[in-house]
């Protein structure tokens, strides 16, 4: 071990494990962008997949409601008094589906939250990769440019969690407005 010490401080006071050479930079560079590209697709795949998902759960939910519907004025036996069951189903119905959607929401916002991060880092990585490449045929040093060579993660401002809490308010409003016109239906449909 004492052996190993001595060979890296001798191999530290030199100076030579700090130099980077041009083909390991550009390399470390196109490796980081690949990888950022490769996730951002991933990404977009699972938003993607989410959103069918979601288109799923509205297919669902719409024919629920319609059998509801259909159901209310096509029985002679439901009256007035009996509303409080329909009325009930649909509450119920809302509930899980308002669930279901806040879950899938969850997940797209996430994934495209995670999406927008690899691109921003996609973007310095691609930027920094072309600063390097002048900087190199312009005959610069590797050594002048070494702070540019790290590559943070990258996120996006505040301000970008707004359009999210847009969609959630988007389909809480959607959801209102359908739980109110079904219960309102049902009222008219059995009591008048």
């Amino acid at each position: 071990m004492a052996e190993y010490d001595r060979r890296n401080q001798s191999y530290g006071a030199s100076g030579h494990h700090n130099t980077i050479s041009k083909e390991t930079a550009l390399q470390a560079f196109n490796t980081i962008i690949q990888l950022h590209f490769e996730k951002t697709l991933e990404k977009k795949r699972a938003v993607d997949n989410q959103k069918k998902e979601l288109w799923k759960l509205f297919h669902l939910f719409f024919l629920f409601l319609a059998l509801i519907f259909v159901a209310q004025s096509q029985s002679p036996r439901l009256q007035c008094r009996h509303c409080w069951v329909p009325i009930g189903l649909i509450s119920l119905g809302h509930l899980i589906f308002y669930v279901s959607v806040a879950q899938t929401l969850r997940c797209i916002n996430g994934f495209k939250y995670q999406r927008r991060c690899h691109k921003l880092t996609l973007g310095l990585a691609t930027e920094r990769l072309r600063q390097l490449k002048i900087r190199l045929s312009s005959g610069g040093a590797l050594e002048d440019i070494a702070e540019d060579l790290e590559i943070h993660y990258q996120e996006p401002p505040d301000s970008y969690f707004g359009k999210f809490k847009r969609n959630w308010a988007i389909h809480f409003g959607f959801l209102m407005v359908t739980y109110g016109f079904m219960v309102s239906s049902s009222v008219v449909l059995l009591c008048f």
